[in-house]
């Protein structure tokens, strides 16, 4: 993740490395900025610039575009290029590929990578034109690679970009090597001063055509392909690999929403291109109305997250939650012929349906930290999802989330039911039968200052609450001891009756509490309507007392 450390308030000290800066960086539109700030004396522009700088950690950086330590630019981009080929070593026999998408400044900080990764004496390879981070995370296996950079910042705003960094086994970095190759670019010195070589090697397009086949695999040459799919990359760069991937599949072409249909850095049509949030799908529901669709379905910008939206049966189209979305792929992996071998995995703030439907499987599952950092290293892994609507279902090609292969597979799964004249909701209600109503939310509590959540999380370990939304808390424990088996991470998670569960933590990129909430609600007589209801009630009552008990 990407945090800001604060150096001493100097303003003296703050205007002499702006001047630094300024006398180093390589861009004129940030040379210009920078100067004009210098210029007009605004003491409050250079602190936000040069008071603080984003930390390189284990999603790499991420912020918004400009000049100065505190922003993301192509003299923060070529000392973090620097930091991971010096990490990587200087023996010249490592490829590294890199890949970009469509914001603003992407592909400029991706051939600025390219020169100072080859010219650090290893083989860079960038991938040939924007492409989905899923793309990225292939290429490095396939092309036999000891790195991979994507320069995205995924479903962010449009004043932002992000440099996300994998190793060689295809997955992104975890502790300690987020610590080590931070260590390595604090000891660059003048970016003017690197060692350049622009003759690095743009990777063919048949690299694209191989991932575009290995998706299509996935698919039974023999399962229903009768669908009527209506698509949206979010103004991102998941179209063309989406419909060729869908075409090799042998589905017909997705109704693609125009409005979102090219890429665009500036997201015109979404206040926020993240498909979780409240209005980002509006588009896609109209369209998925107007031309009577089956299923509709969104990718965010870089296509590593899917989407997944159904008729509600009131003439209307409703969201799925990632947790619902990521038990029905599971439960047609294991459905759809033979046991799998494998692990199934979940993050620790995933509903813990998936849990049931493997143990009621008989395969292995495991809980590992929030992101596909951690799930992708699961030993034997065959499937993992989070709830943040990131699903691994080819773990083997590649070792993250994956938007299109995912799309790929509920568009299967929902062509199936389809000939059997049901649909995806219904499959919900047969897994609530069989193990009871699995019921997640969410809420978000926003903090003036990171530290804030420190505090709350505090009072909340030292004097935990007896009873939450009516439902007894039956343990409470930290997460950031040793045992919960897992890596220790700053978190509280309360244990209800009747398997309730709420686990609270920092955001690891904004001044935010997060708190994932799940009720498990018995469904008497095939009841799913009445089970449901029962749910949202408690959920509503947990949603309630819960935002007292974590306010600053």
């Amino acid at each position: 993740m990407s945090t800001r450390t604060s150096p001493p308030d100097d303003a003296a000290g703050l205007v002499a490395a702006a001047q630094r800066w300024l006398d180093d960086d390589p861009d004129a539109a940030t040379r210009a900025e920078l100067s004009t700030v210098l210029a007009s004396g605004d003491g409050t522009g250079i602190a936000d610039r040069f008071g603080s700088h984003l930390t390189f950690g284990t999603a790499g950086l991420r912020g918004e575009l400009g000049a100065g330590p505190n922003r993301m630019n192509r003299v923060v981009v070529q000392r973090a290029a620097a930091g991971l080929a010096a990490y990587l070593g200087t023996a010249g026999s490592g490829r590294v590929v890199i890949g970009y998408d469509a914001r603003h400044n992407s592909e400029v900080f991706a051939r600025d990578t390219a020169d100072v990764v080859q010219g650090a004496g290893h083989t860079a390879l960038v991938l040939p034109r924007p492409l989905p981070t899923p793309v990225l995370a292939y290429a490095i296996r396939a092309l036999g690679c000891v790195a991979g950079v994507m320069v995205t910042a995924s479903h962010n705003p449009p004043r932002d970009n992000g440099y996300k960094v994998y190793l060689g086994d295809g997955s992104q970095i975890v502790p300690p090597a987020d610590a080590d190759i931070a260590a390595e670019i604090a000891n660059v010195g003048r970016v003017r001063d690197l060692p350049r070589d622009e003759g690095w090697t743009g990777v063919d397009e048949s690299l694209v055509d191989r991932y575009v086949e290995r998706a299509a695999s996935l698919v039974d040459p023999a399962s229903p392909r009768d669908l009527r799919v209506v698509y949206t990359p979010m103004h991102g760069v998941g179209r063309e690999t989406f419909e060729r991937a869908f075409a090799a599949a042998g589905f017909s072409a997705p109704v693609v929403v125009a409005e979102q249909a090219d890429p665009d850095p500036d997201f015109p049509t979404v206040s926020f291109p993240n498909p979780e949030e409240p209005g980002a799908l509006d588009l896609t529901k109209a369209k998925a109305a107007e031309v009577g669709a089956d299923l509709a379905i969104a990718n965010d910008p870089d296509a590593d997250r899917c989407a997944v939206v159904v008729p509600d049966g009131r003439d209307g189209f409703a969201t799925l939650r990632g947790d619902e979305v990521g038990a029905l792929l599971a439960a047609h992996i294991l459905r759809r012929g033979g046991r799998p071998e494998g692990v199934f995995a979940a993050s620790i703030v995933s509903g813990t349906l998936l849990h049931r439907i493997a143990d009621a499987a008989g395969v292995p599952y495991v809980e590992t930290l929030t992101g596909f950092k951690w799930l992708s290293r699961v030993p034997n892994l065959r499937y993992a999802y989070e709830e943040a609507l990131g699903y691994c279902v080819d773990p083997a090609a590649v070792a993250d989330k994956d938007g299109i292969t995912a799309a790929l597979l509920v568009a299967e799964l929902a062509a199936s039911l389809e000939a059997d004249g049901r649909g995806l909701t219904d499959l919900l209600d047969e897994l609530a039968v069989e193990h009871g109503l699995h019921a997640t939310d969410q809420l978000s509590v926003r903090l003036t200052r990171v530290e804030d959540g420190d505090a709350v999380l505090a009072r909340l370990l030292a004097h935990p609450p007896t009873s939450v939304g009516g439902l007894a808390v039956e343990s409470v424990e930290s997460l950031a001891g040793d045992h919960t088996g897992l890596p220790p991470t700053p978190g509280a998670r309360l244990r209800l009756a009747e398997r309730g569960r709420v686990v609270v933590r920092p955001s690891g990129t904004e001044p935010k509490l997060k708190c994932y909430l799940e009720v498990v609600v018995p469904v008497e007589d095939a009841d799913v309507g009445a089970a449901r209801v029962r749910a949202d009630g408690r959920l509503a009552a947990l949603r309630a007392e819960l935002a007292g008990l974590v306010r600053v």
